[in-house]
C-alpha cells in the first residue's frame, strides 16, 4: 500500500492547489459542526471542481482505505458532516461544485451541482418565473447536496413534501469511484429498486451526491401570511383541519408556536414585535398562496376563513400581514425561535415527528411527563403541525451551570423523549437526520429488521466503510467502524 504522503500527493494532483489544503487555519472553520457540539480533525480538506475529480478522489481513497467525510454548507444539526477526532480522514468539500447546469422552466425542472447554495438556487429560479418549494432558516449556507443527503424538510412540506418528493434524479459517486448517473427525470422506471432514493437521506454513507434534478413550481403570484391565537394545541389542530379541508391546494404553511417561545424571540431578537395584542397560550402562523393568475386571491380567502373560524370559536384573535415586509416579519419570529431559545439558556433540542392527528396529544401528554421527571425543566414545543414535526426543546432549570447540566442530563432526558415518541408511533428524526448525534438512539430503538437492512445496504455498497464512517448506520458487533 502506498505511503500516506504518496496518496495525499496523488489527491492533490487531481484537484490542484486550489482544491487541496492541509493548513490548520483553512480547515478549522469546517471541523466543528454548526451547533458547536462536535469538533474533529482531518488529514486534508479536498474540494473537487466537478464529478470526475470527485470520482478520482474516491477511487484513491478506496484503494488506500481512507475515510472520506463529505460536507456541503456545514449547517447540519446532528454532526453528520464532522470528522472524528482521529485525524486520519479526508474532509471532502462540495462547495466548489456550485454550477446550476440547466433550468427547464417549461418542464418545471432544474439540474444543479451539489454545492449550489439554496438561496442562490431560489434567486436563479425566480429570474425564470419558477421557485424551488423548500426553504429553511439556513438557506444562505445550506447546499443542495446537503439537503438531499439529509432529506431536508423545512416549512413547506405540508404542500410540497420533503426532498424525497422533490428529487427526480441523482448523480452520485460510489465509494469505488464509479459514477451512478440517475439524473433523468423519469415518470416511470421499473428497473427494480429506486436507487436514487438510497442517496436521499443517506447522509453521505453510501457515496457522494454530486448533482440532482429537482422539481420546481411556478413563482408565487402573491401570498397571504396571517397570525392567529388559539387556546390549546387541540384548537390549533382543529384550525388546521378546517383550513386544510378548504384550501388543501394553497395552504403552504401552518406553524404552531407557544407563548413562551414568542416571548423569547421578542426578548432576544432585535426588530421583532408581537403580531397580536395581549397574551395567548398558543399562536399559529399560516401561509396561503396563489401561483396561478386565475386562482382566487389568498388575502380574501384567508380573511373569510379566519372570520368563519372566529365564529366557530376555533381562534381567539387573528391578523393578516398588511405588506410583504410584515409577512417577512411574521416569519422572522418563527425562524428565530431556535436562536432565541439558545440565548435564553441551555436546552436539549429534539427534532421528532409523530402522526399528524396525534401531534397535539403528544405535546399535551409528553411535556408534563418530562417536566415532572426532571423538576425545574420547561418544555418548549413548536413546529410544523401540518406534517407532524415537533421541535421539542427541554430547557434547563434557571441558574444551573450550562455545561454541567447538559453533561449530566442529556443521557437521561433524551432517551425519555425518544421513548415517548416511539410509543406515539413517531420518529426520533423528522428532518435533521441521524448523523453521529442520534446513532446510538437509532440502534436502541430500531427493530432488528430495520437495522439489518440498513447494515446490509451499507456493507454491500461500501464494504471498506470509507464513506462518512460513524454516521447514521449503527454497525453490528465485529464490523469495522470509526
Amino acid at each position: 500500500m502506498p505511503k500516506k504522503a504518496e496518496w495525499l500527493e496523488e489527491m492533490r494532483s487531481v484537484v490542484g492547489a486550489k482544491g487541496f489544503t492541509r493548513a490548520g487555519d483553512d480547515m478549522a472553520p469546517w471541523l466543528t459542526d454548526w451547533r458547536g457540539r462536535y469538533t474533529g480533525a482531518a488529514l486534508a480538506m479536498i474540494s473537487p471542481a466537478n464529478t470526475q475529480e470527485t470520482a478520482e478522489i474516491l477511487r484513491i481513497a478506496n484503494a488506500n482505505a481512507v475515510a472520506v467525510v463529505p460536507q456541503g454548507g456545514n449547517s447540519g444539526m446532528v454532526g453528520g458532516a464532522t470528522p472524528d477526532s482521529g485525524g486520519q480522514s479526508i474532509l471532502l468539500s462540495l462547495r466548489r461544485m456550485n454550477r446550476i447546469r440547466t433550468i427547464a422552466a417549461e418542464d418545471q425542472l432544474v439540474l444543479c451541482d451539489a454545492g449550489v447554495i439554496l438561496q442562490n438556487l431560489h434567486e436563479a429560479l425566480a429570474a425564470e418565473g419558477q421557485r424551488f418549494p423548500l426553504t429553511l432558516g439556513g438557506k444562505g449556507s445550506a447546499t443542495v447536496g446537503g439537503l438531499v443527503s439529509t432529506n431536508a424538510g423545512g416549512t413547506q412540506v405540508l404542500r410540497h413534501g420533503t426532498m424525497r418528493s422533490l428529487v427526480t434524479g441523482i448523480e452520485a459517486v460510489l465509494p469505488d469511484g464509479s459514477i451512478f448517473d440517475g439524473l433523468a427525470a423519469l415518470k416511470k422506471d421499473n428497473r427494480g429498486y429506486d436507487l436514487k432514493q438510497l442517496f436521499v437521506g443517506g447522509e453521505g454513507t453510501l457515496g457522494i451526491v454530486t448533482a440532482a434534478t429537482l422539481k420546481t413550481v411556478p413563482a408565487l403570484v402573491d401570498r397571504c401570511v396571517s397570525w392567529a391565537a388559539v387556546d390549546s394545541t387541540d384548537a390549533a389542530y382543529e384550525l388546521f383541519r378546517f383550513l386544510n379541508k378548504r384550501t388543501a391546494q394553497s395552504l403552504e404553511g401552518f406553524e404552531i408556536i407557544p407563548e413562551t417561545c414568542l416571548e423569547s424571540v421578542l426578548r432576544h431578537i432585535p426588530g421583532t414585535r408581537a403580531p397580536l395584542k395581549g397574551s395567548h397560550r398558543w399562536h399559529v402562523l399560516i401561509e396561503i398562496v396563489r401561483d396561478q393568475p386565475d386562482a382566487k386571491d389568498p388575502g380574501s380567502i384567508t380573511e373569510s376563513l379566519l372570520a368563519e373560524a372566529m365564529e366557530l370559536d376555533l381562534i381567539e384573535d387573528a391578523t393578516l400581514a398588511a405588506s410583504e415586509q410584515q409577512a417577512e416579519d411574521f416569519w422572522k419570529i418563527r425562524d428565530s425561535i431556535a436562536e432565541a431559545e439558545r440565548a435564553n439558556g441551555p436546552a436539549l433540542q429534539h427534532d421528532i415527528s409523530v402522526p399528524v392527528p396525534g401531534m397535539a396529544r403528544f405535546i399535551n401528554e409528553a411535556s408534563p411527563v418530562v417536566e415532572g421527571k426532571f423538576p425545574g425543566t420547561k418544555v418548549a414545543a413548536f413546529g410544523h403541525m401540518g406534517d407532524g414535526n415537533v421541535h421539542f426543546h427541554v430547557k434547563a432549570p434557571a441558574g444551573v451551570p450550562p455545561q454541567e447540566w447538559m453533561r449530566d442530563y442529556a443521557t437521561q432526558i433524551t432517551p425519555l423523549v425518544h421513548d415517548l415518541v416511539i410509543a406515539a408511533g413517531g420518529s426520533i428524526s423528522a428532518e435533521h437526520g441521524i448523523g453521529q448525534n442520534k446513532r446510538a438512539e437509532l440502534e436502541r430503538l430500531s427493530s432488528d429488521a430495520r437495522l439489518s437492512m440498513l447494515r446490509a445496504i451499507k456493507t454491500a455498497i461500501d464494504p471498506k466503510n470509507i464513506m462518512n464512517p460513524g454516521k447514521l448506520v449503527p454497525l453490528a458487533s465485529g464490523q469495522s467502524g470509526s
